[in-house]
């Protein structure tokens, strides 16, 4: 079972984060989610139980517990359904700076399907 661990304190760590976790059983993966650029944790995480009953046993102990002066949140960590995930490569509205959608263009390379990809053409 696949685990979601919340807001973690910003200084813990996987290894941290698997003991807490193996006092119910075995932990197959933690993973520790970190921004790509300055490599700090963003506060949440994940924990792979194969067994299901200890993985439930943890989440109900573990939620709501307070890990270095936080209350975290653990809970069963569900895939989001494919038509629900953020793209920003399939803006039909156009884009750019300021983003249009409207029938003005909207900024540097904006405006919507009718009008071509608009911006500002002087029109208005």
């Amino acid at each position: 079972m696949n685990i979601f661990v919340g807001s973690l304190p910003w200084s813990i760590e996987e290894a941290d984060l698997r003991e807490s976790f193996e006092a119910y059983g075995a932990v197959d993966s933690v993973k520790v989610v970190t921004d790509k650029f300055t490599g700090r944790s963003k506060g949440f995480g994940f924990v792979e139980m194969s067994n299901d009953d200890e993985a439930l046993k943890a989440i109900e102990e573990l939620n709501g517990a307070t890990v270095e002066g936080r209350t975290i949140v653990v809970n069963k960590s569900e895939p989001k359904p494919e038509g629900e995930r953020r793209s920003f490569n399939n803006n039909r509205s156009g884009g750019g700076y300021n983003g249009g959608g409207n029938s003005r263009g909207g900024g540097y390379g904006g405006g919507n399907r009718d009008n071509n990809g608009g911006g500002n053409r002087g029109r208005y």
